[in-house]
């Protein structure tokens, strides 16, 4: 009932790899743990052991260990789930997530490690006016954990988790760089190794992000910097120069795997594409000499050789005959030899596109050169897209269309501070290869851009993307127009504008399509649903030692979603309620089809546990307290062995 430990997951990698670097010692609380001998293990990774104080690259700032040792620390925070403020709560496949993002990543990790196929995140730039995460180093983990966790009765989180970080500021650098590191180090366990992370960003830290990402993503796995027009006017905000863009990074887990589509040419693309054939096809004339970098013979000689065409048609070959007598031989119009963009093979392959033509250069009258025929679409019709390039100058990108957008949905483009353009996150999800239920998480989820822009592209492609939104309950200004609205924190808005996208997209339908999912589960990050007895039960004396270990306040369904994430069982799966036919009175919590079958009412009897074990499912979870007596805790592991031996089965 507390997310992985990651420390001790690695040690014990390294003991599978390395045993002889592993040892025994006393923990902090007395007891003997594993613990890796670091000396024996660098004689194993290298001949040449880098020594202290040793000159070596490396980028580092203060309080960087700690910040690495705050993502591998567990928590044994949970998510509560919230009802009353979701849409479609039992069909819906989608989250939206309230908390502190990095403890939401820890809750998250243990169940959707290596799930999660697009992150994208609009994270704090740091330019001296916004704020950053308030994760206190200093503090232990159990505080760390009350602090973050606890929220009044608005859901507003008691203490400020946020802190606003001005130039002023003597760790101003630093404390942005501890805020992101542990999160995006945490989200890089949910990425799937095909998956891809892209992460907006202006000229503050884009040097440190860059290679923050370097280090936890690898240098190998950078896909590329894109450059958006986010402002076209220019920000008066600089001190010497009006700022017109803004970056996202994309970085995959696993580049070896990393699949891009393309997307559809843009208008003035189509427009170059004039040339008919006989077929009716539209094409284009590219030039087979090869043009830009590497163009010289000697660059690649296997690509420079004769070709002929005949004058008559145009044809090309690699034969001089009777028909075909033009000799032509790549070289530039200063006369300097070049090269063919493609080699003798391809020649022979796909020769039947290409055509040579008469061209009138000023140094050259009535020359000819080889051009290929570029069709608009493929073979069997579908229309070919092109590569995303790196500069975004679309009118989409430009901000004012993201508060056009807030106006649209509440009436009032000041809703929300710094929206982001749906079109921005919708051209990036488009990007990537869809498959069954892909899963897509932003982290810094604000007004729940990502989230509408997922299920317009939904309703678009016929696609079911998931999303996972997270956001910090952040309060709203008492002087903003959201505040004035009603909305009192951040979250309020993000989902009121999923409601509403949803609605609209629908409506823009004509018909509600059934299978596009535009509801949500809420659900809130808080303290564990135990008491500490269940943590450690060594500090209660024998007279408390067997109270109620689950906190009064919490429900059944609370220790449902706890026990899902124990057990790694996705958030979003089908959850219902069965009453098995004895007792009307206690209600069976059926997961995923029978995956997980839990029980947590009180005076819980064998026959029902029998009646339970006869379904068979994979795994049964049932509180201590609901026992009906103390047989019904001796027998039920009997009562499974009989009937479904395969189940595992849990008491908490």
């Amino acid at each position: 009932m507390q997310s992985q430990d990651v420390i001790g997951s690695n040690t014990q990698k390294i003991a599978r790899l390395f045993p002889n670097c592993v040892t025994e010692r006393l923990g902090k609380d007395g007891k003997p743990e594993l613990a890796i001998d670091f000396e024996k293990l660098q004689a194993e990774l290298s001949n040449e052991i880098i020594a202290e104080g040793e000159e070596r690259y490396q980028f580092t700032w203060p309080d960087k260990r700690a910040s690495v040792r705050l993502a591998n620390t567990p928590t044994t925070m949970t998510l509560r789930p919230c009802r009353e403020e979701s849409v479609d709560f039992d069909n819906t496949q989608n989250l939206y997530i309230e908390g502190d993002n990095l403890d939401v990543l820890k809750v998250l990790r243990e169940t959707y490690l290596g799930k999660v196929k697009m992150i994208y995140i609009d994270p704090p730039y740091n330019t001296g006016n916004d704020f950053v995460y308030n994760d206190d180093f200093s503090i232990g983990s159990e505080e760390f954990g009350i602090r973050s966790g606890f929220f009044d009765e608005e859901g507003n989180q008691t203490t400020d988790p946020m802190q606003r970080n001005t130039e002023s500021n003597g760790r101003f650098h630093t404390d942005w760089l501890n805020m992101i590191y542990p999160r995006l180090k945490v989200a890089r366990d949910l990425l799937s190794e095909d998956g891809v992370i892209f992460i907006s960003i202006d000229d503050n830290e884009v040097e440190n992000l860059q290679k923050i990402c370097d280090e936890i993503f690898g240098a190998g796995n950078k896909v590329g910097l894109m450059t958006l027009m986010s402002n076209p006017r220019g920000s008066q905000n600089g001190k010497h120069l009006s700022y017109v863009h803004e970056y996202i990074f994309m970085y995959t887990k696993n580049m070896s795997l990393l699949e891009i589509k393309g997307i559809s040419k843009d208008e003035a693309s189509l427009s170059e594409y004039k040339e008919v054939d006989n077929n009716g096809r539209k094409y284009r004339l590219l030039g087979l000499r090869k043009r830009g970098g590497a163009w010289k013979k000697e660059d690649r000689p296997n690509m420079f050789y004769p070709i002929y065409i005949n004058p008559d048609n145009g044809n090309c070959s690699l034969s001089k005959t009777d028909e075909y007598t033009i000799e032509v031989i790549p070289k530039r119009p200063t006369g300097e030899l070049s090269r063919w963009t493609w080699g003798k093979d391809k020649f022979m392959a796909e020769c039947n596109v290409l055509i040579g033509k008469k061209v009138n250069r000023a140094d050259e009258f009535d020359s000819w050169d080889i051009f290929r025929k570029d069709y608009i679409d493929s073979d069997d019709g579908v229309e070919k897209t092109t590569k995303v390039r790196t500069i975004w100058d679309e009118k989409e990108t430009n901000y004012q269309n993201a508060k056009n957008e807030i106006k649209v949905l509440f009436g009032n483009s000041e809703m929300f501070d710094y929206p982001k353009p749906t079109y921005i996150v919708y051209k990036l999800a488009s990007m990537l290869y869809h498959d069954e239920g892909d899963i897509v998480l932003d982290f810094f989820s604000g007004s729940a851009t990502t989230a509408h822009a997922v299920i317009k592209l939904n309703a678009e492609d016929g696609g079911n993307r998931k999303f996972i939104m997270v956001q910090l309950p952040e309060k709203t200004d008492e002087k903003s127009e959201a505040y004035k609205a009603g909305y009192k924190n951040i979250c309020e808005i993000g989902k009121e504008r999923i409601r509403r996208a949803g609605a609209k997209i629908n409506e823009e339908l004509g018909v509600r399509n059934e299978k596009l999912d535009i509801g949500f589960r809420v659900l809130k990050l808080d303290s564990s649903n135990m008491e500490d007895v269940y943590y450690t039960p060594q500090e209660f004396s024998m007279s408390s030692l067997f109270n109620e270990n689950v906190k009064s306040d919490r429900t059944n369904e609370d220790l449902l979603f706890q026990v899902m994430l124990d057990l790694g069982i996705e958030l979003s799966v089908s959850i219902r309620n069965e009453e098995l036919g004895i007792r009307n009175d206690i209600t069976v919590f059926n997961v995923d089809d029978g995956y997980l079958m839990a029980i947590f009412d009180k005076d819980v009897d064998e026959k029902t546990i029998t009646e339970i074990a006869k379904r068979k499912p994979v795994y049964f979870v049932m509180r201590d307290a609901s026992a009906s007596n103390d047989n019904v805790i001796d027998n039920f592991e009997q009562i499974f062995k009989h009937y479904s031996p395969e189940t595992t089965c849990r008491v908490i």
